[in-house]
């Protein structure tokens, strides 16, 4: 018996009533869309529910094929929208027996975006600045406890505990974002997490299809994106295709056994990339990299399943179309199965030309991190992901040249040499370079609170190849180590909170320190901003000589010279040294204080200068 009526209209003949236990996802999809054949994913209410023949008749929407899957309480619907679908409600009736329901599913307009574009990527001339909602700024104190979800916490003396922050409190603040320079807002996952704890990372997805309300919901998203986009701003979304919360609807009620990835026993992933490419790696340890759960409470998915497969690729497409994102970070890339991924990267790409993304490629070595990403290197395998959180320039580059004494292969060497492996990536400008972030220690604690060296530290930020990213807080100076626990990295923002006594907004209770920090980030970031040769142009690098390094970005309109000094004494600079790139100019600028020096001159020990050729 067919299960489905595509042509007759069949609404008349029975006594229907709506109900809200029945779910589809995605919960809506848009006209005019490349990708116009869809899967819907439903969820009845009894464990009979996929034995319930399904009638719709909507002129432009047809019905290709309805799979019932193994939970009784759900099917599966290949449908098709045509090029002369119109918007509108198109009503779902389910019919078994003497039961009737319907729901109705709805087809919308494509976003307009607001007058601006939307999807236009995030690329080197851009500065992101990587925000957790819970702890930046509470705009809203009335959806800081939200009835009915599992974690009603509150207390913002508890690293562990939710602590308010919310869209709003970002909405308030972006002409402050923008007077660091900042073109786009990073913020950790806003999809509702419906934990009973540890929620303020927002990791542990319950539902894909709900902001947290703990933020504002989806109204407030919207508002958000729309804020950002009036203001030529863009926004990145956090992605997370490998696990989500062990309180997802579909772990604890899943649409087919194999929906996550099944063991015996509990097992954890190696956390070892290696076996993924290692010509000698076993089948077992590519398995257990791969399928084993990140955490107890993260359930792996099962991406070689078809239905998690299309169910994820099409979250990521209507992410972008209903919140009008423009970039996509990706949480724990290396984890994932890397064929789906290629797969989902090419879906987003075909509907969004524009659109970039970067993965979370949490290894260590450069040619283990270009594996992930487009590359030059002769492997079986071949990511088509644009570009990667770039650890390597962090571990084995920016800490030892700030930490460490100068050495052959130590210090600021193992910066040049690091960023000297440039040449296995397709575009290493595609990578996102930063200094901390969320799971790190933050770098004012890492270089132990030495103004000199985080000066330096955000100097090379802002100018290296590569999309800076800036963890919320790093421009005043904000401290916190992981030991005993995360937490102390994702503190509050000082001034997000009415009854905040320090307020980095405005600048009131800062230190001195704190404030030469923000001024700085100010004044380079608004630089780097109009500075053509720092985000579009080539790079060129010299062997660094006992402590001191120096760098070029240049174009045929600007050459910007940057002078990294990590020796203990001065270093005398000469043009004549760096002819390749000197050659025509006499005259150099220090771009953040104004001073401007001549073709010879002296830089303090453990500073560095950005300076602009003049002729």
């Amino acid at each position: 018996m067919k299960r489905f009526i595509a042509s007759v209209c069949l609404v008349t003949l029975f006594s229907v009533f709506s109900t809200a236990q029945v779910s589809v996802y995605p919960t809506n999809w848009w006209i005019g869309m490349k990708h116009n054949a869809i899967q819907l994913l439903i969820r009845g209410n009894d464990v009979l529910f996929n034995k319930s023949q399904l009638y719709i008749n909507y002129p432009g929407v047809s019905v290709k094929k309805v799979t019932p899957l193994e939970n009784g309480k759900y099917m599966a619907v290949d449908i098709v929208i045509s090029a002369a679908a119109k918007p509108g409600a198109v009503t779902l009736q389910f019919v078994s027996g003497s039961n009737k329901q319907s729901v109705q599913w709805w087809l919308k307009e494509r976003r307009k975006g607001n007058g601006t574009a939307f999807a236009q990527g995030v690329r080197s001339n851009d500065f992101i600045y990587l925000a957790m909602p819970d702890r930046f700024s509470n705009g809203d104190p009335s959806n800081d406890r939200i009835p009915g979800m599992r974690d009603q916490s509150l207390n913002r003396d508890s690293v562990y505990h939710r602590h308010g922050g919310d869209f709003q409190g970002i909405i308030n603040h972006l002409d402050y974002l923008q007077s660091l320079g900042v073109t786009t807002l990073w913020m950790t996952p806003v999809i509702e997490n419906d934990q009973p704890n540890r929620t303020e990372h927002g990791y542990s997805f319950t539902d894909h299809y709900k902001i947290d309300p703990r933020y504002g919901g989806e109204k407030m998203y919207k508002q958000l994106s729309d804020a950002l986009h009036k203001r030529g701003m863009k926004l990145i979304q956090d992605a997370v295709y490998n696990h989500v919360g062990s309180k997802n609807i579909f772990f604890l009620d899943p649409p087919v056994k194999d929906w996550f990835h099944q063991w015996p026993v509990y097992t954890g992933t190696s956390y070892k990339d290696q076996p993924l490419f290692d010509p000698h790696a076993s089948a077992h340890d590519k398995k257990v990299m791969s399928d084993g759960w990140f955490t107890p409470q993260m359930p792996d998915l099962n991406q070689s399943n078809p239905y998690v497969a299309n169910f994820l690729i099409q979250h990521a497409i209507w992410s972008v179309e209903e919140f009008g994102v423009d970039g996509w970070r990706i949480d724990t890339y290396i984890y994932n199965d890397l064929a789906f991924m290629n797969r989902c990267n090419s879906a987003l790409l075909e509907e969004y030309p524009k659109i970039t993304m970067f993965g979370e490629t949490w290894v260590h070595g450069t040619a283990a991190q270009a594996f992930f990403a487009q590359n030059n290197i002769n492997t079986s395998f071949k990511s088509n992901l644009i570009g990667v959180t770039d650890f390597q320039t962090l571990f084995y580059g920016i800490l030892p040249a700030l930490n460490e004494n100068f050495g052959w292969t130590d210090g600021v060497n193992k910066l040049y040499s690091t960023l000297s492996n440039d040449f296995l990536y397709k575009n290493p400008m595609n990578n996102v370079i930063f200094l901390d972030n969320h799971d790190l220690n933050r770098i004012t604690s890492e270089v132990k609170g030495d103004t000199a060296k985080l000066k330096a530290g955000i100097g090379w930020l802002l100018t290296s190849r590569g999309i800076p990213e800036m963890y919320y807080g790093t421009e005043v100076m904000m401290k916190g180590e992981k030991n005993p626990n995360d937490g102390w990295v994702r503190l509050d923002f000082p001034g997000g909170w009415d009854a905040d006594k320090k307020n980095a907004f405005t600048q009131k209770g800062l230190t001195a320190e704190e404030k030469n920090i923000q001024d700085y980030v100010k004044a380079l970031g608004n630089y780097r901003k109009h500075s053509s040769a720092i985000t579009t142009g080539k790079m060129m690098q010299y062997v660094p000589e006992d402590g001191l390094y120096v760098y070029f970005r240049y174009d045929q309109k600007q050459t910007v010279m940057c002078v990294m000094n990590t020796a203990s004494a001065e270093k005398k600079i000469d043009f004549g040294n760096y002819t390749e790139r000197t050659g025509g100019f006499s005259m150099a600028k220090n771009v953040v204080t104004g001073n401007m020096l001549g073709s010879s001159f002296s830089i303090p020990a453990k500073t560095m200068w950005v300076l602009e050729l003049k002729k």
